[in-house]
């Protein structure tokens, strides 16, 4: 890959990758709340919340982030059969853990949507619809993790092309069902199976794109086999960015929870400010990813200082983007609110307003974390960004979230100059660890 371009050509097609995901996901709901109303969009939250929280876990922030590290590394060292069994036995685990979300599904989904709140009839239809997306759910984790692969190899562009066929597939077939075929008979099932089709449709795309690369990685297709060894390594590495995840997920639950608390006003311009900030993130997120495949290749090609300058153009990039969500965030916060709320909220819209411009001041500090933590994962670390992550998360934001909020009764503002504060502890330990690690590396070299 050209020096100049590859951050970009990476980075750029996984930006746009979670950005269909966005807009499919959008249009989902849309489609449903048109079709059969507010009950039909709480099934498929209620659905997606169940299957989706277990998959983001264990696969998207799990194993795909521990195969990207380590196949980068094979990539860069020029071992194809050590990065091509790699590939096959994350895949492998990734197929056994789809099977155990699906199995968790059919058995325990009728207890764990109770548990949720589900009852009568919204929890009879809602496990009917879970049981289909579940199914869906395994197609859609496998492609994942062939998506993974391909992002480690350098392809993140198969990754899009992927995304944009389940989503124009699932569209067209949410339309055909909804509004053409059972116009006047509402089935809510039928956006599963459209789902399951959509999925369906962008596994066979991997497959091919696999087939038609296979000059790069051909031993995939020969002298492979499951490894107990190999899979514990990609276990081992993968488990505490899955716990990462896991942290800052439940300790968010939590704050939520105790903002909650503290009135229905507070609440709603939280989760109004956190949707219109969430568009920020998939920047981030995405140079993080391409930090991760771009360190680990340079480090497996034994070129520390390469590895350095690749993560130092990715914050770059990452600084850029999302600093010009800042400055969106801070002159125009009113703007973007106003889409969220009705004429007669205007204390939420304008309580909305004052934490999205004080999330301007995050998005630097979260561009430079997820680029580092990136980093850290290339170097095959992923255990200190865990640590950063349970550290700031629990002995940082919650406890003051906790303070301020519930005790001192302060506004929500106070939450979001928690979480910058936050950010920006997690962004400088980010920093130093990483400059650490490769610091290390180059006295070893």
């Amino acid at each position: 890959m050209n020096k100049k371009n590859d951050v970009l050509s990476v980075s750029l097609p996984i930006i746009s990758q979670m950005v269909v995901y966005t807009f499919m996901s959008i249009f989902d709901m849309m489609m449903v709340g048109k079709y059969a109303g507010n009950k039909a969009v709480n099934i498929l939250g209620l659905s997606n919340a169940m299957v989706t929280i277990l998959i983001n876990i264990i696969i998207i922030n799990g194993i795909s982030i521990g195969m990207i590290s380590i196949i980068s590394r094979y990539i860069g060292a020029k071992d194809s059969y050590k990065a091509s069994l790699f590939s096959y036995n994350g895949i492998m685990i990734g197929m056994f853990m789809g099977l155990i979300i699906t199995a968790i599904t059919f058995l325990f989904g009728n207890q764990i949507l109770h548990l949720m709140g589900a009852r009568g009839d919204l929890l009879y239809i809602t496990l009917s619809f879970s049981k289909i997306n579940a199914v869906a759910m395994f197609f859609y984790i496998i492609s994942s993790l062939i998506n993974a692969m391909f992002i480690a190899y350098g392809y993140s562009y198969i990754p899009l092309l992927s995304s944009l066929i389940q989503f124009v597939t699932k569209i067209f077939l949410n339309y055909i069902f909804m509004f053409i075929l059972f116009k006047n008979h509402i089935n809510i099932n039928v956006v599963a199976i459209s789902s399951l089709i959509s999925y369906i449709a962008g596994f066979i795309f991997c497959i091919c794109m696999v087939r038609k690369y296979r000059f790069k990685f051909n031993i995939l297709f020969k002298n492979l086999k499951f490894s107990l060894s190999i899979a514990k390594e990609i276990i081992e590495l993968s488990i505490p960015s899955s716990f990462e995840e896991a942290a800052y997920s439940i300790s968010r639950l939590i704050c939520t929870s105790i903002i909650m608390y503290s009135g229905s006003m507070y609440f709603s311009a939280n989760e109004i400010a956190n949707t219109i900030e969430s568009i920020s993130f998939m920047p981030g997120t995405s140079f993080g990813i391409a930090t991760t495949t771009l360190v680990g290749i340079k480090i497996g090609e034994r070129d520390i200082k390469e590895a350095n300058r690749v993560a130092f153009e990715c914050a770059f990039y990452a600084l850029i983007m999302m600093c010009s969500f800042s400055l969106l965030f801070l002159f125009m916060p009113n703007f973007l609110v106003k889409f969220f709320v009705g004429k007669g909220d205007l204390k939420v819209a304008y309580l909305a307003g004052e934490c999205l411009a004080i999330g301007a001041i995050e998005q630097p500090l979260i561009a430079v974390s997820l680029v580092f933590a990136g980093g850290l994962k290339g170097l095959g670390d992923t255990k200190t960004p865990f640590y950063i992550s349970v550290f700031t998360a629990f002995f940082i934001r919650l406890p003051l979230i906790y303070y301020f909020l519930y005790i001192l009764k302060y506004s929500i503002r106070a939450v979001w100059w928690i979480t910058a504060l936050q950010w920006g502890i997690d962004g400088v330990l980010m920093f130093i660890c990483f400059k650490y690690k490769i610091f290390k590396r180059l006295t070893k070299y």
